[in-house]
């Protein structure tokens, strides 16, 4: 089942979808992870540790370290993990804007965390890149 290549129709039919929720990025070791009673939003293993995407409350409630907090915002066009183009559009239009992005690509869909206080900012930003056309 492959995603959307076209970058004309990736932009026009992304549909943003901003989270309620509070997220933030923390780093614990494999052996604290394992042992955490929480489901985070997405794992990733370095060779530093394990960096986990988690719910702000969830985070607090382990007493997990973090730095900032982030606003989820789900692409919710079905992209191709081999599209060209899409999330450089999309970064360069934020970074002009002075909003920094975490992305998170998975199967089905490109994920933007961008810093909480300039959320509304950037889902109006993707909005005007939808409408370009």
């Amino acid at each position: 089942m492959s995603g959307e290549k076209d970058l004309e129709t990736l932009l026009r039919s992304m549909r943003p979808k901003l989270s309620e929720s509070q997220f933030v990025f923390c780093s614990t070791s494999p052996d604290r992870f394992s042992a955490l009673k929480m489901t985070p939003l997405f794992v990733f293993r370095e060779e530093e540790g394990v960096t986990i995407i988690i719910e702000k409350g969830q985070a607090d409630l382990e007493s997990l370290n973090y730095d900032d907090v982030w606003s989820w915002i789900a692409l919710t066009v079905h992209s191709s993990l081999s599209a060209i183009g899409f999330l450089a559009v999309i970064t360069a239009k934020l970074s002009e804007n002075d909003i920094s992005v975490n992305v998170v690509s998975a199967y089905f869909h490109d994920h933007l965390f961008v810093p909480q206080k300039k959320a509304r900012l950037a889902m109006q930003l993707l909005d005007d890149l939808q409408i370009r056309k």
